[in-house]
C-alpha cells in the first residue's frame, strides 16, 4: 500500500492533486488508515499510470474519467491508443527540433513556406479524436453518462466497491458447480446491480462482460484479488451457464 507523500515522491503529482482525483472520484484509494489517511493499492497505481498517460497527451480530466469508466474500457486497448498517440508527439516534437535548429542554422531567410506545417497537429488531434470516439459511442455508455450524472461525490467509489463485492461472494462458491442455483443467484444480483446503476445490462453484454472478467489482464487480477485464485474464471462460466440457459 502506498501513502500519499510516497505517490507523491514517485511520481511528482502534488498530494493536493491526489486529493482532488479522489473527491471527483478518479482515482478513490483503496482504503485509509486508522488516522483516516489515504491508501493505495496496485490496482490503484496501475490506474494512476493510466491517468497520467492520458494527462501527458493533454486529455482533460473529464474525458479521462470516462474512459476509465467505461463499459467497454480495456487496458490493452488504451495502451495501444496512448502508444500511438506518444508516437505521433514524438514525431511532431522531433520535428520542431530540425525546424528550430534550422533557424539557429541558417536564420529565417533559409526557411521555405512549407516548413511551417511541422507545426500543424491536425494529424496528432484526428487520431486522438478517433481514439475518443471508440469510448463513448455505445448505448451502454451514453446510458451509464446519464445516470453517473446524478451520483453524489464519491458515489461512483460506492459502486467500484460494490461490484467487487459480488466476486467476493463468486469466491467463496469458486470450488463449487457454476450452475449452481447459489453461483446462478450471483449472476442475477450481479446483472440486476450493473443495472440499476450503471447501464442496462443485457444478457449479450453480460455475456461479453463474463469473457472480459476471465481474459486476462486488469480485470481477471483484480477479480483474483478480491475472491482469490480463480475467482474471475468461474465467475465467467457462471455467467456462461446463465446466459446459455436463458437463450
Amino acid at each position: 500500500m502506498y501513502t500519499v507523500k510516497e505517490i507523491s515522491r514517485m511520481t511528482g503529482i502534488t498530494p493536493r492533486t491526489l486529493r482532488y482525483y479522489d473527491r471527483i472520484g478518479l482515482l478513490p484509494p483503496a482504503g485509509r488508515t486508522e488516522g483516516g489517511y489515504r491508501l493505495y493499492d496496485a490496482a490503484d497505481m496501475e490506474r494512476l499510470s493510466q491517468i497520467l498517460l492520458f494527462r501527458e497527451l493533454e486529455f482533460p480530466l473529464q474525458e479521462i474519467q470516462r474512459i476509465l469508466s467505461s463499459p467497454d474500457f480495456d487496458r490493452n486497448r488504451a495502451l495501444e491508443q496512448q502508444i500511438g498517440l506518444l508516437e505521433l508527439k514524438k514525431e511532431h516534437i522531433e520535428n520542431l527540433i530540425l525546424f528550430a535548429k534550422g533557424i539557429l542554422l541558417k536564420g529565417t531567410r533559409g526557411l521555405k513556406p512549407m516548413d511551417f506545417t511541422v507545426f500543424d497537429s491536425k494529424k496528432l488531434d484526428e487520431y486522438a479524436a478517433e481514439a475518443k470516439k471508440t469510448w463513448e459511442k455505445t448505448p451502454a455508455w451514453q446510458e451509464y453518462e446519464e445516470k453517473r450524472k446524478g451520483w453524489k461525490p464519491g458515489e461512483g467509489a460506492v459502486v467500484e466497491r460494490d461490484i467487487m463485492a459480488f466476486f467476493v461472494g463468486f469466491g467463496a462458491l469458486r470450488d463449487t458447480d457454476p450452475a449452481s442455483e447459489a453461483a446462478q443467484k450471483q449472476v442475477r444480483a450481479l446483472q440486476a446491480y450493473i443495472t440499476e446503476h450503471l447501464y442496462t445490462c443485457t444478457d449479450e453484454i453480460l455475456a461479453g462482460l463474463g469473457k472480459l472478467y476471465d481474459g486476462g489482464g486488469d480485470f481477471t487480477e483484480n477479480i483474483d484479488a478480491a475472491g482469490g485464485p480463480g475467482t474471475a474464471h468461474f465467475a465467467a462460466q457462471a455467467i456462461e451457464c446463465y446466459c446459455k440457459a436463458r437463450m
